[in-house]
């Protein structure tokens, strides 16, 4: 009994230790992820801020893969799904109740078809010719190529949850948009699920 009690306080204090480091902060951002002032902050950096946080590349990006699962290809950011890449069989009865991602996250089929993720760099076959208006006529009525009688934007662009954000912040993410490198990379038009 005597040597299960020091084994047991040495256990309790393990633990504390571990639960103090665990609340005591947050993890700390990269230098490139950390906001700053926003009143010094140009604008494409604090739209580089933001497109990184919401997660733009998530989708728009195209992925290489590593032993750890797709990456964001460095090379193509934010170029969209790649209009060489064919999409595999899909399984249509599945899509009563399930939504796909192809594996690079650049391509979605569901109930409404397949939708595939924009272009969003500065090249003419992204938002390179885009004014500033049509970006917020995108952003926050969810419209093809920020044209008044365009198409409905197509799941999952989370066009509902960005329309929110201040004026500032979305003339932030155009700018740093505009601001990319351009990729010339025309995306596949959305297919209806009678294509599929």
């Amino acid at each position: 009994m005597k040597r299960k009690v020091p084994v047991i306080i040495a256990a309790i204090i393990l633990a504390g230790y571990v639960i103090s480091a665990c609340g005591s902060s947050a993890p700390a951002q990269p230098a490139s992820l950390q906001s700053s002032d926003t009143v010094t902050e140009s604008p494409i950096a604090r739209g580089q801020y933001l497109v990184t946080v919401i997660g733009c590349g998530d989708c728009h990006s195209p992925k290489v893969m590593t032993p750890m699962g797709p990456a964001p290809d460095t090379g193509r950011a934010l170029s969209g799904h790649p209009a060489d890449m064919p999409l595999g069989a899909i399984d249509k009865k599945a899509l009563g109740s399930w939504v796909l991602f192809n594996h690079m996250t650049t391509a979605v089929v569901g109930p409404w078809g397949v939708s595939f993720a924009a272009n969003l760099t500065s090249d003419t076959t992204g938002i390179g010719t885009w004014s500033e208006k049509q970006f917020f006529t995108a952003m926050r009525k969810g419209k093809f190529k920020g044209l008044e009688g365009g198409r409905p934007l197509l799941p999952p662009m989370p066009w509902q949850n960005y329309g929110g954000m201040s004026d500032e912040d979305l003339r932030a993410i155009f700018a740093y948009l505009k601001s990319t490198k351009p990729i010339k990379n025309v995306v596949p038009a959305p297919k209806s699920p009678a294509e599929l």
